[in-house]
């Protein structure tokens, strides 16, 4: 597990990229599971923490296009 002591997108989605699967910790947001390099939305969460997740899953998926043009 890798703890975030601050909420660093392109960190934490560097991370997820890397690892693939894991969890990770976000200060102010919590726990966080991905798989497969993305993140997996909490069955119960705040509105901060879903907006966060497809924050971060938007990114990744911004980086899987600008690597397929490339």
């Amino acid at each position: 597990m890798r703890v975030f002591p601050v909420y660093a997108p392109k960190l934490i989605v560097k991370h997820a990229r890397i690892v693939l699967n894991g969890v990770i910790w976000v200060k102010d947001l919590g726990r966080l599971e991905f798989e497969k390099g993305r993140f997996l939305l909490p069955r119960k969460s705040d509105p901060e923490v879903k907006q966060a997740v497809s924050e971060l899953n938007q990114m990744i998926n911004q980086q899987l296009e600008a690597a397929k043009s490339a």
